[in-house]
């Protein structure tokens, strides 16, 4: 079993990101994990979208 771990700051790159990687496994995905966490920055606020692909 394998990990793959995926953090961006946009979910638009985080989607192609991931199908990129999907694309080109030549395994099964055993479970992917989504996360999307948020942080303030002065007047900014910050996004952080992660993922975590399980695979074999």
């Amino acid at each position: 079993m394998k990990v793959k771990l995926f953090d961006l700051e946009d979910e638009k790159d985080l989607e192609e990101e991931i199908n990129s990687f999907l694309n080109e496994l030549e395994g099964e995905v055993w479970d992917i994990k989504y996360q999307v966490s948020t942080s303030v920055s002065g007047e900014d606020q910050i996004y952080c979208f992660s993922a975590m692909i399980i695979y074999y």
